[in-house]
């Protein structure tokens, strides 16, 4: 690949964002709660719903479901090409907000399948989020 081929995303409008890179550096996550919001109690209805009229159960299930995270993330690559109208075929056919969008669909996804695999989905994100927070950040989570 040359030069020429690649992007420079530096003049690309990105959209606009609340965060700045100091934001974060100087964030306190323990007084971050995700349980207020209702998160947990929102995957636990989708899992259920789910749960309920999926037509492969068992181990199989379990991996449909993780798989279903590749869909997503397939997805969220296509609207950040179409974002920024990589596809000349297409040219822009996303916004920065459809990518949002989509990668609030990874997210979800990942959640549920998660609670898929264990009834214990809010403690062992929790504490996964506890061990890369003190390891990235020095810091610990709620």
């Amino acid at each position: 690949m040359s030069d020429s081929d690649t992007t420079d995303l530096k003049d690309t409008d990105l959209g606009e964002t609340d965060l700045t890179d100091t934001d974060l550096k100087d964030a306190d996550f323990r007084e971050t709660d995700l349980g207020d919001t209702g998160l947990w109690e929102t995957i636990d209805a989708l899992w259920a719903w789910l749960d309920a009229d999926q037509p492969v159960g068992g181990r199989e299930g379990l991996l449909l479901r993780i798989l279903k995270l590749s869909e997503e993330v397939g997805e969220t690559a296509q609207a950040v090409i179409g974002a920024t109208g990589q596809n000349p075929r297409k040219g822009t056919s996303h916004t920065w907000d459809d990518v949002g969008s989509e990668l609030c669909d990874v997210v979800i996804t990942a959640l549920v399948a998660l609670r898929t695999l264990t009834p214990q989905a809010r403690q062992v994100f929790a504490g996964h989020l506890a061990r890369v927070a003190e390891r990235s950040l020095g810091t610990t989570a709620p």
